[in-house]
């Protein structure tokens, strides 16, 4: 068994509440416009995946556009992430949401070439890694204590809050202004969003030592990623992430056969894949906000194996509900992400954390690229509830041996 109380856990801190969470000035300001941005991420990437398949007819050219802005996380998220450890991480978001805003304003340019569009989509993505890096790693000096906690389950909400809000404005603004027009509002969420951590997120130097100014920005994303290999401790705890979310996510690649079984269309599909998050957002609010610190930590590695168990079920059951039901209880269990998160920023030096988060993040992407594109396979030869079944059973199996390998009942510290 594998739990993650760190070596600074307290032990009578009860939990924070969300009013003290919000009670802190720069949180509300970095809050909304994280919010903000995501909004903007799903607004493009909607906006122009119905741009491309009105203009080329063509399914897949539609998916690709939508699929890009993830890629820059695969070619060059542990190289991009270094910057949030070289320059003030204020200044890295700031920088990046207004260069997101003018590159996403030049898209709404009409008439431009299928390729100058992927092009500069794939260019404007290619920022996200510094900006969700720098925030990641500027969250634990704006939150201490258990507001981090509570703080990261209220992101992990905004997240998937941020999902639907895009999805849904994304296609009612194409409706209402065109494409072109929703491609503006999008530059306007992110100049809105580095506003606001400019006037209201304080300054703080980059936390970078003296040795690590003389070294090359190569050398720095080498270390972040070397830091993941030689903690231990760490090391288990990026394992627990990649190993969990890759069985958790593989229903995402079988959602639209997987509800045809069930005689469903385009409706079931969207309640297939909204059940997840909405498991994870009760499960943000149950684990981030009523459990105490202590127990919080000690239920990382049962919830890791309860996001997986359900999905065994979904191979047995012929009931539509019963499989919206077993994918929400599996969203709760990925709430083990909330004390996994602490865990992780513990353990990382303060002058690392934007490489170490840039590392797992990528990591994370190619898991969950790797298990989309698996299902899919899988469900050429199996019906797509045996695959989500044996993608249950494959991670209960994979997440009991890395609690064997870590050693039955100890802790991380």
């Amino acid at each position: 068994m594998i739990t993650v109380a760190g070596p600074h856990a307290s032990s009578g801190e009860g939990p924070a509440t969300y009013r003290d969470v919000f009670g802190v000035g720069e949180f509300r300001y970095l809050f909304l416009a994280h919010l903000l941005s995501l909004i903007g991420d799903e607004l493009a990437r909607v906006a122009l995946a119905i741009l491309v398949f009105d203009s080329t007819q063509s399914p897949f050219l539609a998916a690709a556009t939508f699929g890009i802005s993830y890629a820059p996380w695969l070619v060059g998220g542990p190289f991009l992430a270094a910057l949030a450890d070289r320059f003030p991480r204020r200044s890295i978001l700031v920088i990046t949401d207004v260069a997101r805003g003018l590159v996403v304003a030049l898209l709404a340019i009409p008439g431009l070439p299928l390729w100058v569009l992927l092009a500069m989509l794939f260019a404007a993505s290619l920022l996200a890694p510094p900006f969700e890096s720098a925030r990641s790693a500027l969250m634990p000096d704006v939150l201490e204590g258990d507001r981090y906690a509570v703080g990261t389950s209220l992101t992990n909400i905004s997240t998937q809050v941020a999902q639907v809000l895009g999805f849904l404005g994304g296609g009612v603004l194409v409706l209402l202004i065109s494409v072109q027009g929703a491609l503006l509002v999008n530059a306007v969420t992110f100049l809105l969003s580095a506003a606001l951590v400019r006037w209201g997120v304080r300054h703080r130097s980059a936390p970078v030592d003296e040795s690590a100014t003389r070294r090359s920005l190569w050398r720095e994303t080498i270390s972040g990623l070397q830091v993941l290999s030689r903690k231990p401790v760490l090391l288990r705890i990026v394992c627990l992430l990649w190993i969990g979310q890759l069985f958790v996510t593989a229903p995402e690649g079988v959602a639209a056969p997987l509800v045809a079984e069930f005689g469903y269309g385009a409706v079931g599909v969207g309640l297939f894949l909204a059940a997840n998050p909405v498991g994870l957002v009760i499960g943000g609010v149950v684990v981030g906000r009523l459990c105490p610190p202590q127990l919080r930590e000690r239920l990382t590695y049962p919830l890791a194996l309860f996001s997986v168990l359900p999905l065994i079920l979904v191979g047995l059951v012929n009931d539509f509900v019963v499989v919206l039901v077993l994918l929400v209880l599996s969203g709760f269990g990925a709430s083990y992400l909330i004390p996994l998160n602490v865990s992780f920023v513990r353990v990382v030096p303060p002058a690392m954390r934007g490489r170490a988060f840039g590392a797992a993040v990528s990591g994370l992407y190619a898991c969950q690229g790797i298990a989309i594109l698996g299902a899919g396979s899988a469900a050429e030869r199996i019906p797509a509830t045996s695959v989500v079944g044996w993608s249950g059973a494959l991670g209960v199996l994979a997440l009991l041996g890395l609690g064997v390998a870590s050693g039955r009942g100890r802790t991380i510290e």
